[in-house]
């Protein structure tokens, strides 16, 4: 299983969103995912199986698949709820 997390130019802030799901995932106990950062531009639907976006993307994203939109993606509450969701949704917990 593999999540992404994608912003605008693939450079801070995705790569922060990648860090926190990594920390949720560890505090989850889900070992078995790995995570990625990418900007919109070069990102394509083979390269995760879901993608975590911030709100100002979500209508971009949409071509992706899986998309997960992100209120705020400094929010480590509503961060954890989404990952906790998508892991339980994919019998992952």
């Amino acid at each position: 299983m593999k999540f992404a997390a994608v912003c605008g130019s693939g450079l801070g802030s995705s790569f922060m969103v990648e860090m926190n799901i990594n920390t949720i995932l560890k505090e989850l106990g889900v070992s078995d995912v790995e995570v990625a950062h990418y900007d919109l531009g070069s990102t394509t639907p083979e390269l995760a199986d879901v993608f975590f976006v911030g709100s100002d993307l979500a209508d971009s994203a949409q071509h992706l698949g899986e998309v997960v939109v992100l209120d705020s993606i400094i929010d480590m509450e509503e961060l954890k709820e989404k990952v906790q969701a998508v892991c339980q949704q994919k019998g992952l917990l």
